[in-house]
């Protein structure tokens, strides 16, 4: 049943909806009419869905927030505001404020092969429509929990990503997501990666704030990784208590494809991650890691869904959490294998640290299995830390606050070691060996946050 909440919404939508056909290409809008019949019919998720039984979306968005349905200018400098660097890494880095593409504000800008495309999917949708109308809000589902449903609706820009096939993008696409308002914001963008036969690519996602307002996003993502193509996707966050985030990532994997994504939750407010991987070729492969660390009351669930619906597919998960003072965490994961899908081998681990007594974690892995050649297996625990080690630790003059961070690291760096590119790696366990000793305050280069 509706509320207040979404009418308010669908009211909205109704009022500005010439506006927003105006704005945008006719990619966006050829489906903004079915999104609102999605939308209308079932509405914002709630507890009651079997999906978010820990999560509450409707209060997410219940605050009075603005939407930049004009288009306005946010009069912010990003080129000279933010750096978001990884040492030793060279990147193209891109740019999106709030829920609007910016031009390439990186020192090393790519020159792409013929035919590559890279930059404001509203823009790219104008000159390539038959390209981008091909994908956009195809893998989406927009017919039971509302979230895509919503985006389609509001969505005016997000970033595009095409490899044609064979070509391998040796520099890795740095995609920058900055929030920044005055008032409280609801930002919607999207995000669309084809690759196509045999074609390579890394992408590194950063989330940062640029201001303390509320500011809630949903983000959807959409990944088609043709025959023989490899994704490497590494997403992290690092924003701050007043910042929520909702992420729906969708993709579809072809033959022989491989896909790796790594997650990173440093700081947020409450942030909801839901993942669908389609194994759909035979010898794909997938694995997904995950870290997230929480203090305060902030808030990380993830929801992982692989779908193995090709024979002789292999996929892995790990996802580690470390909560602290009256932080919360969710996790679920589901590992569906179809008929037909035999040989296929996949494994999910979930493991969990509360170090006060008010942290709550709730997991839930699961396994839905209708093959029976398959080696399938899953497993979750919710513990503290090792009180034995500890004692060891301090016996031998290592200080309990010392003990407890080198214990803490030791826990995550199996998620950290997934990391492919060395400079990232390293980088990533610096950030993590300064969030548990409390002085990650702000990002390498960052001249704005504090």
């Amino acid at each position: 049943m509706k509320t207040l909440i979404e009418d308010s919404y669908i009211r909205l939508f109704n009022e500005h909806r010439q506006m927003l056909d105006c704005n945008v290409s006719e990619v966006f809008n050829a489906c903004r009419e079915s999104a609102y019949n999605s939308f209308c019919k079932w509405g914002l998720p709630s507890e009651h869905n079997e999906n978010y039984l820990n999560s509450n979306l409707k209060e997410w968005f219940a605050p009075d927030f603005g939407m930049n349905l004009r288009r306005l200018d946010m009069l912010v400098e990003t080129t000279a505001a933010f750096r978001c660097n990884v040492p030793s890494l060279k990147t193209d880095m891109h740019t999106i404020l709030n829920d609007t593409y910016e031009r390439p504000q990186s020192v090393y800008e790519q020159e792409y092969p013929e035919g590559v495309l890279v930059g404001s999917l509203n823009e790219l949708s104008k000159s390539r429509s038959e390209l981008v109308g091909t994908y956009y809000n195809k893998l989406a589902k927009m017919d039971s929990e509302g979230i895509a449903a919503f985006n389609a609706m509001f969505a005016q820009d997000g970033f595009l990503l095409f490899v044609p096939s064979g070509i391998s993008l040796e520099i890795p696409i740095q995609l920058v997501s900055l929030s920044q308002s005055s008032v409280n914001l609801l930002v919607n963008r999207r995000l669309l990666i084809i690759l196509e036969k045999g074609a390579k690519v890394k992408l590194l996602l950063c989330d940062h704030a640029l201001s303390r307002v509320n500011i809630l996003s949903t983000q959807v993502i959409e990944a088609f990784v043709g025959q023989n193509a490899a994704l490497e996707i590494h997403d992290l966050e690092e924003t701050h208590s007043d910042n929520h985030k909702i992420t729906e990532l969708y993709c579809y994997q072809e033959a022989g494809s491989s896909v790796s994504h790594t997650s990173l939750a440093l700081h947020n407010g409450k942030t909801r991650n839901s993942y669908l991987f389609e194994l759909a070729g035979p010898g794909a492969t997938l694995e997904l890691n995950g870290v997230a660390i929480t203090d305060k009351s902030q808030r990380v669930d993830n929801s992982v869904i692989v779908d193995h619906i090709a024979p002789d597919c292999v996929s892995n998960q790990l996802y580690k959490y470390v909560l602290d003072e009256k932080s919360i965490g969710s996790f679920s994961g589901k590992i569906l294998v179809r008929q037909g899908s035999q040989r296929t081998v996949s494994r999910q681990i979930n493991r969990n640290i509360c170090l006060s007594k008010e942290s709550q974690m709730f997991t839930k892995p699961q396994l839905e299995i209708y093959a029976d050649d398959v080696k399938c297996g899953h497993g979750a625990t919710v513990g503290q830390l090792d009180d034995t080690a500890l004692f060891y630790m301090r016996q031998r003059g290592i200080s309990s606050e010392e003990a407890r961070m080198m214990l803490m690291l030791a826990f995550v760096n199996e998620v950290l070691d997934q990391v492919a590119l060395d400079p990232l790696r390293e980088r990533l366990r610096s950030l993590v060996e300064k969030r548990f000793r409390r002085e990650l305050y702000q990002c390498e280069g960052c001249t704005i946050c504090k």
